[in-house]
């Protein structure tokens, strides 16, 4: 059952999609300082950054791809490219592309999961559609980047953005407003992925070391 949200909460909404946008389109233009390149490569790596999972999300929801329909998304991508190339590089050093990041797959995954109930979508796959949302963009930036990608590494990155969409669905169905909802789902998923950043917080690996080789005849 598709869930209607009061116009109040739709404004929040776009918003926090705008949010999740602008911070993972400075996130991909980061990428793109890293390699020294042009301008136009930044505009390019802030797009595909910024609308990525979103561009995924609404083709499996059957819903119309939402940047293709608003000009503002790429505007507001080809606007963090430009910041982030007459910013002074002092700005960027360290670790801004993990922060930018943690704050895009936070705002993201909540969006997310609630677009795809809003368009009928059941819970748990609503809560990947928000993981979908938050992890693809940054995917596709570091293979084109010619970057290791962050989900194949042991790093809560993907654990975060579960929590944060499985959250917010969790906590409307449990009768709980939707703006609350989402702002406790999006603390708990940047909580979660800055621990990670913060204090280095990983997964266990699979351990093959004493296991028969998949490869080993019978």
């Amino acid at each position: 059952m598709a869930i209607v949200d009061p116009p109040l909460v739709q404004t929040a909404l776009v918003y926090l999609d705008l949010l999740g946008i602008a911070v993972f389109a400075i996130s991909g233009a980061l990428a793109a300082a890293r390699k020294q390149q042009t301008l136009v490569t930044f505009a390019f790596f802030a797009l595909i950054t910024g609308v990525g999972g979103g561009t995924v999300r609404d083709l499996l929801i059957g819903a119309p791809v939402f940047w293709v329909h608003d000009p503002a998304v790429a505007l507001a991508c080809l606007a963090a490219a430009l910041i982030v190339w007459i910013a002074p590089n002092r700005f960027w050093e360290g670790q801004a592309v993990d922060w930018f990041d943690a704050i895009g797959i936070a705002a993201y995954a909540v969006f997310g999961a609630a677009k795809a109930l809003r368009y009928g979508i059941d819970p748990v796959p609503a809560a990947m559609m928000g993981v979908i949302t938050a992890c693809v963009g940054g995917v596709i930036r570091d293979v084109i980047a010619g970057e290791p990608s962050i989900i194949m590494k042991p790093e809560l990155y993907v654990t975060a953005a579960a929590l944060g969409s499985s959250l917010y669905i969790g906590l409307v169905f449990a009768g709980m407003a939707i703006v609350p909802a989402a702002g406790l789902a999006f603390a708990a998923g940047f909580g979660l992925r800055a621990l990670a950043i913060w204090k280095g917080l990983a997964l266990p690996g699979y351990a093959s070391a004493g296991k028969s080789s998949y490869n080993a005849r019978p």
